[in-house]
């Protein structure tokens, strides 16, 4: 899950392991977010709280968790395409790239897990998987060759390959700013964009980091995800990660009765209201005969 950068020209070839010193763009720009993040403190109110509750929901939710992950990534469902680039432009709000690369950085990640080849590999330490990944400058994940040949589907259009552009990410965020602005001034910008951007940017990279070290398993998958019920609070169902590891392209995070899953509660929206056009569900799966996902039984004590 990614990060502000869009797509830059490199040619080289790399290894996993090449590192070109700090992505100072991304640097500078979580360092000034976090910032305006603090600053927030000093226009507490309720108009802010709620306009940060409202834009935490659109990014967060729709945008990140619903459109770029489960609609664009996996294409665990499918709704009309006005309203795929809808929800694309919930997720460029949240500013952690644009469709193509955040889809092709989340599927290099589950076609590697937790190895060299995984863009924020967990035997990295906990704080590389979190945000250091983030920081530093990785040819060989950044490439733009490697990039749209894991988000084909997506890279074919326009709009998308816009969002990933630098003017594809600041003008929706600067046009949020100024509607913000004219709202309620300076301190419901300071919530609305920094803040929020800040709560969903943590919440995502727990995904990456917190749900490869705490909880546990319902599937014994051979990679170090794990389901934790914290994460997926914060991240609308993201934290159930040991099940959508084992079942990648179902629509579902949470397997069990008591997982909730609150971007499902918006798909059944969508599918009462005639908007999901297809949907993978956990319910159809079957597993080939040449893979197994066993659940994972206590031991004996």
């Amino acid at each position: 899950m990614n990060h502000v950068t869009s797509i830059s020209d490199i040619t080289t070839k790399a290894s996993p392991a090449d590192i070109r010193g700090y992505n100072w763009p991304s640097l500078l720009w979580l360092a000034s977010m976090h910032i305006g993040a603090v600053a927030s403190f000093f226009y507490v109110s309720k108009a802010n709280l709620v306009a940060e509750i409202i834009m935490y929901f659109i990014t967060g939710c729709l945008g990140i968790t619903l459109g770029y992950h489960r609609i664009m990534a996996h294409r665990a469902l499918g709704v009309p395409k006005w309203l795929e680039r809808f929800f694309a432009t919930c997720g460029a709000l949240a500013m952690e790239g644009g469709p193509v690369k955040w889809c092709a950085q989340h599927r290099m990640h589950h076609s590697n897990p937790d190895t060299e080849n995984d863009p924020h590999n967990s035997q990295n330490g906990f704080f590389y998987c979190h945000v250091g990944w983030a920081l530093k400058f990785r040819p060989f994940f950044d490439s733009p060759d490697k990039l749209r040949r894991f988000s084909r589907d997506i890279s074919q259009d326009s709009y998308y390959l816009w969002l990933d552009t630098t003017m594809g990410q600041f003008l929706p965020q600067l046009a949020l700013a100024s509607v913000l602005f004219a709202i309620g001034g300076v301190g419901m910008v300071l919530w609305g964009v920094c803040l929020r951007m800040v709560l969903v940017y943590h919440a995502t990279w727990c995904v990456n980091s917190a749900t490869h070290f705490f909880g546990y398993r319902n599937y014994d998958i051979g990679d170090q995800s794990r389901n934790t019920w914290w994460v997926a609070l914060i991240s609308f169902g993201e934290g159930w990660h040991n099940n959508h590891h084992a079942h990648q392209n179902v629509v579902e995070a949470g397997h069990k009765w008591w997982e909730i899953d609150l971007t499902m509660s918006v798909v059944r929206v969508l599918n009462v209201l005639g908007l999901v056009t297809r949907m993978n569900s956990i319910r159809d799966i079957k597993i080939a005969n040449h893979i197994e996902h066993r659940p994972i039984t206590p031991r004996a004590s």
